[in-house]
């Protein structure tokens, strides 16, 4: 792994059955990621680009090739071990937030610990933390219908945050939000790289990519170009 690579993908291929069709959806990607950077992937639909963040977020496995996220090698884990690693090392921020209606602002943080068999009680203060970082420290106990949407989205990246995972992987995570509130959410996004974290986002929007020091253009299920942002 070359330094400083927290993701090393080869050979990526990952391929689909319809019917009596294949469909080609990744063709043999080659890519690394260092820590510390802030990469956004782009391409139309069909690109592969989804299916890339699928894999790279332990969602789905590849056909061939190899995948190692923080030096481990995770390409032929079962569901359970990608389960624990997605637990210990990723956090996922959604277009659609995906949050948990019953739950309060504090409980929908604590989410990802709950699975890892952490109770409320022993991570609230952490939790707190976290909602306080992104500006909801007076809102622990609203639940999302008493949110906005770049409130919801606040809560969903600071459950991102909440298990220090070695990168976040971002779906479209400004798609359902007004152009302001889209940008309140990426400067947050901004702060968190700043901090040292590793960002990789998904996106259509050429504004949204910009924030990031990679963009990564796919097309046909490869990589067709990449883009360094001089910031």
């Amino acid at each position: 792994m070359s330094r400083g690579a927290i993701i090393r993908i080869r050979g990526l291929t990952k391929v689909f059955k319809m019917g009596d069709s294949e469909v080609h959806a990744l063709a043999g990607v080659d890519l690394d990621i260092e820590e510390g950077s802030y990469v956004a992937i782009m391409g139309p639909s069909g690109s592969g680009k989804s299916t890339m963040l699928n894999i790279l977020g332990c969602l789905d496995r590849p056909t061939a090739g190899t995948y190692h996220i923080g030096g481990k090698d995770v390409t032929h884990l079962d569901d359970d071990e990608l389960s624990s690693v997605r637990g210990e090392r990723i956090g996922f921020i959604f277009q659609s937030y995906n949050l948990i209606d019953q739950l309060t602002v504090l409980e929908n943080i604590h989410v990802p610990l709950f699975y890892q068999g952490k109770d409320l009680v022993d991570c609230a203060e952490h939790c707190e933390e976290l909602a306080k970082l992104v500006g909801l420290g007076q809102r622990l106990d609203h639940r999302p219908k008493q949110l906005s949407g770049g409130q919801q989205q606040r809560v969903a990246i600071a459950r991102s945050l909440v298990n220090d995972p070695l990168m976040i992987l971002g779906d479209e995570p400004t798609g359902n939000l007004d152009s302001k509130t889209g940008a309140e959410v990426l400067d947050l996004m901004d702060r968190l790289h700043a901090a040292g974290k590793t960002i990789v986002m998904v996106t259509h929007g050429d504004e949204v990519a910009k924030r990031a020091q990679r963009i990564i253009h796919m097309k046909d299920g490869a990589i067709d170009r990449e883009v360094v942002n001089r910031r």
